[in-house]
């Protein structure tokens, strides 16, 4: 970059942050409703679905094929098998119900806590039918897995005896070949004999160990059927309804609070408003003049309407001063607070009648103007009749750029103008329209007033276009460029005068 040539200026951001989330703060509004809602939604749902009266019993569950490194899957069919219709029909036999598996089964659900311990959870009408069902559920799934394990001995049993019978059959056979053969004295009769004789001796000695293990499969296991067992007793579950009710209000809180924070960050994207005083200024290519802060709700203390009402004389002062030292007539303009514009407007007439007639043209729409003028106050006309009035008379002209505009008639009012805007509410397109439509009807802008802004909003309304110059002595401070803006003539910058409803002081 040569001297002398001004600095490219930075590419926008796809999403200001800054602007972001002093936006999503003005709609604090949205998602603290959205928060209450949800806390309140919260708190009537654990009030009005309370769970049913619930019982709460643990199994311990051995199985035969119990290993160390098993992931759980025994555990898991025993969950499976305790939703079916024939562990639920033993259940309600031993309870002497007439009431339907298929309909029990929605009544109860088993959980794997272990590779071997299974929580069981039965509601029911009242805690003690729950506790019962618990309990005739609890035994009726015990013995279903005793009896499977039993009927799997049996079977392994059978089928050790069926392998049995078939090895005597054939050591029958071998024994018969054995009486049948003749005392024969060549070597190879006596080498068939002995293999007969080695086969009739391997026969002997496996259906001696089919016979031990028929004889141990048929005492079935006994560490299964003593270690599946009830080890926590049915009990019913208290159930805390103050604690519920925090809970799921809690719940709600947050779902409402997220919520609502997403629904103002998209609509802030989706409607482009501009907040801060640095876009405002850009937008409409005026720096800012002053600014006041919202107006509070509720009744203030004393020293906040002190400040309040200091802040409102300071930024009458502040227009007076800039009323008097145009050239021109200056009109004020709204953009979203037509009453407040006419409040201020009369306050600022009220403040120049000290120094000579002033004459009050209104073009706001409707009898904004006559509410609240007092008998006192500086005559008003219509903007049709502007004209009118003392020939001597200071004009001070009231109108709108809101939608609807007849722009032609914005001349009549002044050829200068203070836009008074309030922070947020127009977009980005309208505020391009004011300024361009302003430019076309030769207006010049003096400055902006901004209404309800941010108390946080640390931005730099000012805008400053002047040309570069040469570095100053050393007790000058060179000329700084804030954001860009229409070419003024060489000069000092007319710096913002912030009036908040605080303590902090005009700048």
């Amino acid at each position: 970059m040569t001297a002398g040539t001004p600095p490219e200026p930075a590419a926008a951001p796809l999403i200001d942050l800054q602007a972001l989330v002093v936006a999503v703060r003005r709609r604090r509004r949205l998602w603290g409703t959205l928060a209450l809602l949800g806390l309140l939604a919260g708190a009537v749902a654990a009030v009005l679905l309370r769970p049913p009266p619930t019982a709460v019993t643990t199994v311990l569950v051995a199985h035969r094929e119990d290993q160390p490194n098993d992931p759980g899957t025994l555990i898991r069919t025993d969950a499976a098998l305790l939703q079916t219709t024939g562990v639920a029909g033993r259940a309600l036999r031993s309870l002497k119900s007439a009431e339907r598996p298929e309909d029990f089964l929605r009544d109860y659900q088993g959980t794997p806590l272990t590779n071997n311990l299974l929580r069981i959870e039965v509601t029911g009408p009242g805690e003690a039918e729950a506790v019962a069902r618990a309990g005739a559920l609890a035994d009726a799934f015990v013995a279903d897995h005793v009896r499977r394990m039993r009927e799997a001995a049996q079977a392994e049993a059978q089928a050790l005896l069926d392998a049995r019978d078939r090895l005597r059959t054939e050591l029958a056979r071998v024994d018969k070949a054995i009486g049948d053969r003749s005392p024969q004295r060549a070597p190879e009769a006596s080498a068939g004999t002995e293999s007969l004789f080695a086969r009739r001796a391997e026969l002997t000695s496996r259906i001696a160990d089919y016979d031990q293990r028929a004889a141990v499969a048929r005492t079935g296991s006994p560490q299964v059927v003593a270690g599946t067992q009830i080890v926590d007793a049915p009990r019913a579950v208290r159930h805390s309804l103050p604690r519920a009710a925090a809970t799921d209000a809690a719940i709600g809180l947050a779902l409402g609070l997220f919520l609502g924070l997403a629904l103002a960050a998209v609509g802030t994207v989706v409607a482009d408003r501009p907040v801060l005083r640095r876009d405002i200024a850009a937008h409409l290519g005026a720096s800012v003049l002053a600014e006041l802060r919202r107006a509070p709700r509720r009744p203030a203390w004393p020293w906040r309407r002190r400040r309040a009402r200091a802040a409102r004389e300071r930024l009458t002062t502040t227009l007076a001063r800039t009323v008097r030292g145009a050239a021109d007539t200056v009109s004020l303009l709204e953009l979203g607070c037509a009453h407040r514009t006419s409040v201020l407007a009369l306050e600022v007439a009220r403040a120049l009648a000290a120094d000579g007639p002033v004459l009050l043209v209104d073009g706001l729409p409707g009898p904004q103007l006559a509410r609240g003028r007092r008998p006192e106050d500086p005559p008003v006309v219509s903007g049709g009749a502007a004209e009118a009035g003392p020939p001597r008379a200071r004009r001070l002209g009231v109108g709108s750029v809101a939608p609807g505009t007849a722009w032609t008639d914005l001349r009549c009012l002044g050829g200068r103008t203070v836009l008074v805007v309030r922070a947020g509410h127009a977009g980005t397109a309208w505020l391009h329209t004011v300024a361009r439509h302003l430019a076309d009807q030769h207006i010049a802008v003096l400055g902006v007033v901004l209404l309800d802004t941010d108390p946080r909003d640390r931005t730099d309304g000012t805008l400053w276009d002047g040309r570069p110059v040469a570095p100053r002595g050393r007790n000058e401070r060179p000329a700084r460029q804030h954001g860009t803006g229409r070419p003024r003539a060489e000069g000092l910058p007319r710096w913002a005068a912030r009036i908040p409803d605080s303590y902090q002081e005009a700048r």
